[in-house]
């Protein structure tokens, strides 16, 4: 380097010992139901309902803009290689659209599955109010789970169990003689993906409720990792930054 140039500095870049090159994770929420649209919970207790005519729609363009992650946008993060997807249905054909795009295989991932509603599958949050009273509202601020469902927290537990899971993986890969930036897509849920988001950002489970992704779009999580495959520290790059 000639004397007076400076170097320049990525804004992702962290100086925190033996780290490998970083992880980015591409968390993109389902596109829509019919449940969906009529603002019906719709959990992880049961496999369906598949996207609908205009959810098959959102997630083309979603697979698209996944696609585009490296080339046209997001020019510091690399190309999406890998791709997982909870078991409901909606989310094995949202992620199967990102596959298809990016030539890659659907890995079934069931951590990243939506929060399984209980007693509260397929009602709105009226009827619930109007049965359960203010249980909504506990339920929300993650003081309790759905009657014969979960919490929340556990949502953000069992979310972050996967992410620590596939740092320790991308860190193999770099100590094993490959060590280069990566980025893999998850195809997940509301909760899920917003809980994911307030583990990595230390919120607490009463704030959770703040973040929204909508359908279809794209919540990006940046993960340093240490040669050991734990976690140095998180960068959320966007939440819910729609593909539409």
């Amino acid at each position: 380097m000639r004397a007076g140039q400076s170097q320049s500095r990525s804004p992702f870049a962290v100086d925190q010992g033996d780290l490998v090159s970083p992880l980015t994770m591409v968390l993109v929420r389902h596109g829509v139901t019919d449940m969906t649209e009529t603002h019906a919970l719709s959990g992880s207790g049961e496999v369906g309902p598949a996207l609908n005519a205009t959810g098959r729609i959102q997630a083309a363009k979603a697979a698209d803009a996944v696609y585009r992650i490296g080339r046209k946008t997001w020019e510091q993060v690399p190309h999406v290689s890998r791709v997982f997807a909870s078991p409901m249905t909606r989310t094995q054909e949202t992620g199967g659209a990102i596959g298809r795009r990016i030539g890659a295989h659907v890995e079934t991932e069931p951590r990243v599955r939506e929060i399984h509603f209980g007693e509260w599958e397929g009602f709105t949050g009226d009827e619930i109010a109007a049965q359960f009273g203010d249980a909504i509202h506990r339920w929300r601020f993650g003081e309790i789970p759905a009657p014969a469902g979960e919490s929340i927290p556990q949502v953000g537990e069992r979310f972050d169990e996967f992410l620590v899971e596939a740092a320790t993986d991308h860190a193999r890969r770099c100590v094993d003689g490959d060590d280069q930036a990566r980025a893999w897509a998850v195809a997940s849920h509301a909760v899920a993906i917003k809980s994911a988001v307030g583990v990595s950002l230390a919120m607490p489970t009463t704030h959770w409720g703040q973040i929204w992704p909508s359908p279809a779009s794209l919540t990006m999580l940046r993960l340093h990792v240490h040669a050991d495959g734990t976690i140095a520290e998180r960068h959320v790059l966007c939440v819910g930054a729609r593909t539409d």
